[in-house]
């Protein structure tokens, strides 16, 4: 949920390219790597069944995508955000110099 604002905000903060988009993509980025490391706790069952919120309608644990037997969608939206987070703290230590 949280990656298709970042795409907004990211793409208006590149044409011209303005550094302090940063600003505005870092919070939105920290949101959606904790809510993405959540998820990824309550696949792996680090999170006991009685605290999960997915417990009618579609399944929060539930394997839709397996790419070499360990990539779920869980760790793909982590590693996306991680990602675009060192990029963006980049940025912003570079814009400050």
């Amino acid at each position: 949920v949280f990656m298709f604002p970042l795409l907004i905000v990211l793409f208006v903060g590149m044409f011209p390219f303005d550094p302090k988009v940063v600003r505005y993509a870092l919070p939105i980025t920290a949101v959606g790597w904790a809510i993405a490391f959540y998820h990824l706790l309550l696949y792996t069952g680090v999170i006991p069944d009685d605290l999960q919120p997915c417990s009618q309608g579609v399944s929060c644990t539930e394997t839709y995508l397996d790419l070499f037997g360990f990539v779920t969608i869980p760790l793909l939206s982590l590693m996306a955000f991680t990602g675009i987070m060192v990029i963006l703290i980049i940025v912003k230590r570079i814009s400050k110099e």
